[in-house]
């Protein structure tokens, strides 16, 4: 029996492979360093877990509507108009088990079969899967290392054709934690309403930001879709709660196609996220705080062991690191780290052509525990010479 056509298109997730052979040592005894999920070692914030203790307590364990609790897309709207200056209705908030439902849905609305979304070289692993899904196109821009892997609107502008529905930006971005220059966020937005298309925004690792503020591209322009949650600046990944901002006129059709496929997300989960943007500002400043300091140590780190950081992230919490001296295929060198180092990292072609040869390292894990990754790497280096 075959499957459908749309599946064949499906790419598997090298990351997920690798931390699955990881988990296969430790269940043999093996200890190893996670430095390829990009996942906080750190819990939630207390007032988080009581907000979530509390919601089950008091019976909040029911369907919503579809789009979600309002008083949590009330806080969404306040978060992003004290944030960025713009003003959202709660009604254009969609509420989701996780940002990827929330691409799931969206590229299902807007894209028909062959139409195109543009998104830079290297990307996040899964956006081309969630085109290719909706039987869309992905078209691809190069961005460099020696370039800062800037996403540079000069580029974008000829890959922009007939069928263009959106284009994809993500900054700070994964995998490389390059973040976008405001000048060019409305370059972008320029370019999109020149053209009849969308913005999708990915702005999940906004609150991890070094320095200055973050931009979010509603600044720029109405005609956007953003992607959000709180996995990242909350450490809420196994909470699965996300949300999509989009303009009101699509609204309906993201209504009903997350009520037919979802229903609502988890009531008590939704509780709690309402909680971490009323309460925990703090707590999410401390762990920004805490990623900065692992970032410095990473680069520091790497460049020691002889791994290559031409272009030092300035967001998010991963560094992309040119490994090319010593591979030219990532995928089998990093299950060489990992077999031999016993130091799980994602190879860099699940991010792209242009990220062959380098290996993503996540610095979400703690001081020690990248320290001592940095000193199996070195030395499984050294003996490889």
């Amino acid at each position: 029996m075959s499957l459908a056509r749309r599946l064949q298109e499906i790419e598997p997730f090298l990351a997920v492979e690798v931390a699955e052979r990881a988990q296969e040592l430790e269940r043999q005894g093996v200890d190893v360093v996670h430095l390829g999920y990009g996942e906080p070692d750190f819990a939630p914030p207390a007032v988080v877990q009581q907000a979530l203790a509390r919601a089950i307590a008091q019976g909040q364990m029911r369907y919503t509507h579809s789009l979600g609790i309002l008083p949590l897309r009330e806080a969404i709207a306040d978060h992003y108009r004290a944030t960025y200056g713009v003003k959202i209705s709660p009604d254009q908030i969609l509420v989701t088990p996780g940002t990827s439902p929330a691409m799931l849905l969206l590229f299902g609305a807007l894209l028909d079969p062959g139409d195109e979304v543009v998104l830079s070289d290297p990307y996040y692993a899964c956006y081309p899967n969630f085109i290719r899904y909706a039987e869309g196109v992905p078209v691809y821009v190069d961005t460099t290392e020696e370039d800062g892997f800037q996403y540079r609107p000069e580029a974008i502008a000829p890959r922009l054709g007939p069928r263009a529905r959106a284009i994809l930006v993500s900054s700070p971005a994964n995998p490389t934690g390059a973040v976008l220059a405001p000048e060019r966020m409305a370059a972008v937005a320029a370019l999109a309403e020149e053209h009849g298309a969308f913005v999708v925004s990915d702005e999940i690792y906004h609150g991890l930001t070094e320095g200055g503020r973050d931009r979010s591209i509603l600044e720029f322009t109405d005609r956007a879709f953003v992607l959000n949650g709180f996995s990242k600046a909350f450490a809420m990944t196994g909470w699965r709660v996300g949300y999509v901002i989009a303009p009101r006129e699509l609204m309906p059709a993201l209504t009903a196609m997350h009520g037919n496929f979802f229903i609502s997300t988890n009531e008590f989960v939704q509780w709690a996220a309402l909680a971490a943007l009323r309460e925990a500002a703090d707590e999410s400043a401390r762990f920004r705080r805490i990623f900065d300091e692992r970032r410095r140590a990473m680069v520091a780190g790497l460049r020691s062991i002889g791994l290559g950081v031409g272009a030092p992230p300035t967001g998010a919490f991963y560094v992309l690191a040119n490994a090319r001296r010593f591979t030219s295929d990532s995928l089998a060198f990093a299950f060489e780290v990992l077999e031999r180092a016993h130091v799980g990292v994602t190879p860099g072609v699940d991010f792209g052509r242009n990220a062959e040869g380098y290996l993503r390292f996540s610095y979400a894990q703690s001081l020690e525990r990248i320290q001592e990754a940095m000193g199996r790497i070195g030395r499984f280096l050294a003996d490889r010479r």
